[in-house]
């Protein structure tokens, strides 16, 4: 299969990924993803969490305790990932999506690319996500622990042994053996002590906040509001869901819109995920290139504790030019 025809499953990095100086090789050299860089600071123009900043100059220049809020990391993941696609679209000629599948923030991404929504629609949603949830985790006060080493049953282990009055869930299957959980603080705190007690590693992360979360649940009924307003569209190819960890409908938009909802108080079930999308692909008998869209390389190393017989190749850059031979 050429490429000019060639079949993709598409991956989009969620909230995490970003570092700055994402999507600068692209939008410097193609021009296609200058026009959604350009298209994505019009948008968001006077957007109060950029400071009077455009949303380009934080993706390119930072700073990066700017870029790492949850309200600016949002967006700007999900134009940085958008413009990568475009960018091999037009360097490589037309290639059709398999199936698609994005982490978090990241099934916002892939989801405007298998043509649920417009990119400024999504953008705009994105952007409304990124706000509610930051506003959601200054008033809650919570906090998120990485398991390393536990199944889904020592989690939840954890979880009972650890919560208390408060509130404790897993938050994130991202591969076997590496399990988020996300609650209150005090509960995050006790669930370090429990695990180790255990014999699991648990290490406190670095987040605004309780995501994924029953704490995130006022940013889910503003989100509601928000999506209720956005045209939904058919899908033109099977994108899967974190929540349920299967594709979703392709003809419900109100289904999808309540699924993109409940992804905020619910686990993101991302190994779940691929072992179902590699299972649907492998069986469709074509081959398909699986590529991670900018920024960065989590989700290929996420896939090789997954299914090491599937390569992902990532684009947080673009591919360097042949260097021509010495005369």
């Amino acid at each position: 299969m050429s490429d000019a025809t060639a079949e993709v499953v598409i991956l989009g990095p969620g909230q995490g990924a970003q570092q700055v100086g994402m999507g600068r090789g692209w939008r410097d050299r193609s021009p296609a993803a200058a026009e959604v860089f350009a298209t994505a600071d019009r948008v968001l123009a006077g957007a109060p969490a950029f400071g009077g900043t455009s949303l380009s100059a934080l993706c390119f220049e930072g700073p990066a305790d700017r870029l790492n809020r949850t309200d600016v990391s949002q967006p700007a993941l999900y134009a940085c990932g958008v413009a990568s696609w475009r960018a091999l679209v037009a360097e490589r000629g037309p290639l059709r999506i398999r199936a698609a599948a994005g982490l978090s923030l990241g099934e916002y991404t892939v989801l405007h690319l298998a043509g649920a929504f417009s990119f400024e629609d999504g953008l705009r949603l994105v952007a409304t996500r990124g706000r509610l949830m930051q506003e959601a985790a200054e008033r809650s006060r919570g906090g998120m622990v990485a398991l390393i080493g536990a199944d889904e049953a020592q989690a939840e282990q954890v979880c009972a042994g650890a919560r208390g009055g408060g509130v404790l869930v897993c938050a994130n299957f991202n591969a076997p053996g590496q399990i988020v959980l996300s609650g209150d603080l005090a509960a995050c705190g006790r669930a370090v002590e429990v695990a180790g007690s255990m014999g699991l590693r648990a290490t406190a992360l670095q987040v605004a906040g309780a995501f994924h979360s029953p704490l995130m649940q006022p940013a889910a009924d503003g989100l509601a509001e928000a999506l209720a307003k956005v045209e939904v569209h058919p899908l033109r190819a099977e994108t899967w869901s974190n929540v349920t960890a299967l594709a979703h409908l392709p003809n419900d938009p109100e289904l999808l819109r309540r699924r993109l909802v409940e992804q905020l108080v619910r686990p993101v079930r991302w190994s779940q995920s691929m072992v179902d999308l590699i299972a649907r692909v492998r069986s469709g008998g074509t081959a398909a290139s699986f590529l991670e869209l900018a920024p960065g390389t989590v989700l290929r190393g996420l896939m090789r504790r997954i299914d090491r017989s599937c390569e992902v190749n990532s684009h947080d850059q673009p591919p360097q030019p042949a260097a021509t031979p010495a005369s």
